[in-house]
């Protein structure tokens, strides 16, 4: 499989495409050549202003990423798809000892770790039919790093990176290249809730590193500041650990 992948002419799926770095994301890959995109959304109406700005470009698919029969209801339509990237969660604060922090993490679970589940399902077949492709899933460095004030945040995170190392191997087998994309504080809604908007970067940092990524065949993607640093530590056991070949 060449490592390689360059996102000129192709098809592309985006979930929670309506806003925040899904949003950046889709305009970035317009400019970087997309001939068009699905734009997975809860609401379609919330979509309506990118609509109107790339109307040749752009088709809208109502995508609820915790309900499962949206999502392979979706993929039946998008069966021309040879990019798709998982962008859609939700992030609600909760500390470990709060009283409603198990349904706090049941409901970030439902999303951030069942919606990956379902949107791999639903996809690798359409990957496949169509030459292989590409699957990115919107990671974060919580999934690594785990603080109070949004554990249950973390806790999903980590588990939606532990099954993209594992959709790694075993999508590589359909000849479909998966990213897993670490961002750290992203001027979004969600940091802004979350109390980082004081050191947030901007969205398009996020869209630039998984067009560069794609290009350099990384599985691993820390695009903003706080998130190099962390892969500055983090960098030696993911090369050596977790994008090694497995050991049968």
């Amino acid at each position: 499989m060449n490592d390689t992948y360059d996102i000129t002419g192709k098809v592309a799926l985006v979930t929670g495409a309506n806003r925040g770095i899904g949003k950046t994301i889709v305009e970035a890959f317009i400019h970087g050549g997309v001939s068009k995109i699905y734009l997975a959304v809860r609401d379609v109406a919330s979509a309506d202003a990118l609509l109107a700005q790339y109307p040749e470009q752009l088709v809208v698919l109502e995508v609820d990423i915790a309900k499962q029969e949206t999502i392979f209801a979706a993929a039946k339509k998008a069966n021309d798809v040879d990019l798709v990237v998982n962008n859609a969660g939700i992030l609600l604060m909760a500390m470990p000892l709060d009283e409603h922090v198990v349904e706090a993490l049941q409901t970030q679970m439902a999303v951030n770790v069942n919606g990956l589940l379902y949107m791999a399902q639903a996809f690798a077949p359409v990957l496949k039919s169509n030459g292989g492709g590409a699957f990115v899933q919107l990671n974060s460095i919580a999934s690594l790093r785990a603080f109070p004030a949004f554990s249950s945040y973390a806790a999903s995170k980590a588990a939606a990176y532990s099954l993209t190392q594992a959709l790694r191997e075993q999508l590589a087998e359909q000849g479909t290249r998966v990213m897993s994309v670490h961002p750290g504080p992203i001027a979004t809604d969600m940091a802004k809730d979350a109390g980082f908007g004081d050191i947030a970067e901007t969205a398009d940092t996020v869209a630039k590193a998984i067009i560069d990524g794609l290009k350099a065949g990384q599985f691993h993607v820390f695009p903003d500041a706080m998130a190099q640093e962390m892969w500055v530590h983090y960098q030696s056991f993911a090369r050596n650990v977790v994008e090694a070949d497995s050991v049968e």
